[in-house]
C-alpha cells in the first residue's frame, strides 16, 4: 500500500477551510511536513500514520463514526452484540444533538458530556472488552470490537472537552467531491495534475463551506491584478474572507 496515491484532507476546526493534499504514496512524511508547526488536536479515522507522528504538540483522537461503521457492518455476524453497541453509541449521538439543539456553549457542553457521555463510554468500553474475550478473533464482530477497544481512549477523548467533535463526518462529506470527480473523469493523468486538482478542490470546496458561489469568486479573483495588491491584503481573497463586490 506504500505506493498507493492518496489525498490527505485537512479541515480546520472552525469548518471554514479544507486542504486536499495529494501524495503518490501513503507514507507519513507529508503529513509530518504539513503538521510540524500545528499545535492542538487532530481528529483522524484510525489511519496509523497520524498516530505515529513524532510531534508532542499534537493530540490525536479518533472518529466515532468509523468505529460505529465497523460494528454496523458486523450485524450479520452477531446481531445481538452489534445492536447493543449501536444502541449505546446512539445515546452518545443523542447527547450531541441535544447540545446542538439547546445551543449550549463550550463549558455547558463539557459539563453535559462529563455527566452523561463519559459514563456511557466507560461502560461500553468495559463491556466490549469482556465480550471480546468470548468471540472468535477472526469473526466480523470481534474485529469490529478489536478496532474500538484498541482506540477507545482516543475515541472517548472528545467527551472530556466541550469543543471537540464526536466524529469527523464533516470532512467525510467533503471527500465525496473527490469520489464523484473520480467517477466522472477516472484519472488525473499524472501526479502533477493530481496535485493541481487538489489545489482546485481546496479552493472550490472551501467556497462551498463558506456559502460562496465558486464561479463568482473565481471570476472576481482571477480578474484582479494580485501583483498590485499589498501582501497583507492577499488573504482577503481567500473564500472565507472574500466579499462579493
Amino acid at each position: 500500500m506504500s505506493d498507493c496515491p492518496i489525498y490527505h484532507n485537512f479541515l480546520t476546526g472552525d469548518g471554514k477551510m479544507i486542504y486536499y493534499d495529494y501524495q503518490p504514496g501513503r507514507g507519513g512524511e507529508r503529513p509530518l511536513n504539513i503538521l510540524k508547526d500545528f499545535n492542538g488536536h487532530l481528529q483522524a479515522d484510525g489511519y496509523a500514520v497520524y498516530d505515529e507522528l513524532p510531534l508532542e504538540n499534537i493530540t490525536v483522537f479518533y472518529c466515532m463514526a468509523h468505529a460505529r461503521r465497523k460494528i454496523y457492518d458486523a450485524q450479520s455476524n452477531n446481531e445481538k452484540l452489534a445492536s447493543y453497541a449501536l444502541q449505546e453509541i446512539a445515546k452518545l449521538y443523542a447527547i450531541e444533538q441535544a447540545c446542538q439543539e439547546e445551543q449550549l456553549n463550550e463549558e455547558q457542553i463539557k459539563d453535559r458530556r462529563n455527566k452523561e457521555s463519559l459514563p456511557i463510554l466507560k461502560a461500553l468500553g468495559d463491556w466490549m472488552k469482556i465480550e471480546y474475550q468470548q468471540l472468535r478473533p477472526k469473526s466480523l464482530i470481534a474485529q469490529a470490537f478489536a478496532y474500538s477497544i484498541k482506540r477507545w481512549e482516543k475515541l472517548s477523548l472528545y467527551a472530556h472537552t466541550g469543543n471537540l467533535m464526536i466524529d469527523n463526518n464533516a470532512i467525510e462529506r467533503c471527500m465525496r467531491n473527490v469520489a464523484v470527480g473520480r467517477k466522472n473523469y477516472l484519472f488525473c493523468g499524472s501526479h502533477d495534475a493530481a496535485q493541481r486538482a487538489g489545489l482546485l478542490y481546496s479552493l472550490l470546496v472551501t467556497c462551498k463551506l463558506n456559502n460562496v458561489n465558486p464561479y463568482n469568486w473565481l471570476k472576481d479573483v482571477l480578474s484582479r491584478d494580485i501583483n498590485e495588491m499589498p501582501i497583507n491584503q492577499i488573504k482577503t481573497l481567500l473564500p472565507y474572507n472574500w466579499k462579493e463586490q
